[in-house]
């Protein structure tokens, strides 16, 4: 008996299932123009690459919302939090925290006229407060604890453990469900860091709570994201590292997220008038970052922020300026190779975006075998990285290049802008370490700000390698 997909006309659709935690499809907006089905498959390399057949009908799904970002028509949107989030703020016992990046606050103005890349970050903080915020912290700071607890991963790794290498970036949802999933094999060489939102959260539950004397159980985290997977990410099974410090199962670390574009729509529905905002700053505690962290926006970004702490690492000394400016995994490009000489070793790096440039990287890596000679390896599930996230502002198609050019400027602007520019450096960060987590890969750092990943490759069922039909 031939096999109907309960999913119509999917030779112009993405399918999407009605439980999707990120995102949803109404069918009744659609009008059939591909875009989303264009993306999923050749930009993303997910619809084609696995048959419906096969999984008994459920399609697979890494959550990254590019289908979202095309959608024209309102028929692909994301799964909204709103109510839940309006709620924690109305009830006076809870504490709400949101906690946002630079990556957000270079692509916000685009929902209120602003020029393509105009930083609105002091903005958006002031809105966020406008909103009911009690407090909002900076992200990048959770990037920069990051990239001390990841670039001590890769040096105890190239030290100690040569088989682990490459080590594969952990930071983007998308990407990690995507090796889980596809790549399996993989998996021992995906950095165990959580991505800089799931380690600030748990600080935030923990050292934070403990410092101002606030029940965990009332602190209520929103995390505002570029990144429609963040939504599905703040549910894995185990994002409940503050809940197991204080014995508390359910406590989730980051209890909600929303997107660049849903604060967007939220600020207008309040009727806050944004461009009179005043530029506020992020509260202390979690406000410092370095011009690293807010690298992490940016394809390569992560990457180039990972060697400037890793020379500091390995010889105790700043990065010099080759690696403050390090253009070779810099742009829009899908796969950026470069080598660097650090204390006589030669690391050789890559910079991936795209998950379809991914796969194509990974399977030619596979048939020259020549995957053993890079030292890391990141990797983006979003073109551009986080600034072309699948949650940011829609563009018309012609323009989607301009914006991403001009968010990555921005970020690199921020950077170059910057006192600190390595994430070792931050003062706030060595509180932390000092005063409550004690060292990278500490005992209480591996707690809090480490994970591991699950073989989902069974999600694909029978049929594990199937390759799109080239029309």
């Amino acid at each position: 008996m031939a096999f109907t997909s309960r999913f119509e006309q999917l030779d112009s659709r993405v399918a999407v299932e009605n439980r999707n935690i990120s995102i949803q499809f109404n069918p009744e907006k659609c009008r059939n123009c591909t875009l989303c089905r264009r993306r999923c498959a050749e930009v993303m390399s997910m619809t084609g690459y696995y048959s419906l057949e096969s999984t008994g009908d459920v399609p697979i799904c890494v959550h990254c919302g590019q289908c979202s970002l095309t959608c024209m028509f309102g028929a692909t949107t994301t799964v909204s939090q709103r109510a839940e989030i309006q709620k924690a703020i109305d009830d006076p016992d809870k504490v709400v925290v949101f906690q946002t990046s630079s990556a957000v606050g270079v692509a916000l103005g685009d929902a209120f006229g602003r020029p393509f890349g105009e930083n609105v970050e002091g903005k958006m903080i002031s809105a966020l407060r406008r909103l009911g915020g009690n407090y909002v912290f900076d992200t990048n700071f959770g990037a920069d604890l990051a990239i001390m607890e990841e670039a001590s991963e890769l040096l105890y790794r190239m030290d100690n453990k040569k088989e682990l290498l490459p080590q594969f970036t952990s930071a983007c949802p998308s990407w990690v469900e995507f090796t889980e999933i596809f790549f399996p094999e993989l998996i021992p060489h995906l950095s165990t860091g959580k991505s800089p939102s799931s380690m600030l959260s748990p600080m935030i539950k923990t050292y934070f709570a403990k410092r101002m004397h606030i029940d965990p159980s009332n602190l209520v985290i929103v995390s505002v994201t570029p990144c429609t997977a963040k939504k599905a990410e703040i549910f894995r099974p185990e994002q409940n590292a503050a809940g197991r410090y204080w014995q508390h199962p359910d406590m989730r670390d980051t209890d909600y997220a929303i997107t660049t574009r849903e604060l967007a729509t939220w600020i207008k529905e309040k009727k806050i008038d944004f461009d009179p905002l005043e530029n506020a700053a992020y509260d202390t505690v979690f406000g410092e970052s370095s011009g690293g962290g807010d690298l992490f926006g940016n394809s390569g970004g992560l990457m180039e922020a990972a060697l400037r702490t890793l020379v500091y690492l390995k010889t105790h000394k700043p990065a010099e300026e080759d690696f403050l400016h390090f253009e070779a995994v810099r742009g829009l490009e899908g796969v950026k190779e470069a080598a660097v000489t650090l204390d006589n070793d030669i690391i050789r790096v890559v910079a991936v975006s795209g998950l379809a440039n991914a796969r194509r990287f990974i399977n030619l890596m596979e048939e020259k075998h020549s995957w053993k000679k890079y030292a890391l390896i990141e990797v983006m599930a979003c073109p551009g990285g986080c600034i072309g996230g699948g949650g940011q502002p829609r563009t018309q198609l012609p323009l989607e290049i301009p914006a991403k050019r001009a968010r990555i400027e921005a970020l690199y602007q921020m950077d170059a802008q910057k006192s600190i520019r390595a994430s070792w450096e931050n003062k706030e960060l060595q509180t932390l370490y000092a005063k409550f987590l004690g060292e990278p890969l500490g005992d209480l750092s591996e707690a809090l700000l480490h994970t591991q990943y699950v073989n989902k490759h069974y999600l694909l069922g029978k049929e594990d390698k199937v390759q799109p039909l080239i029309k």
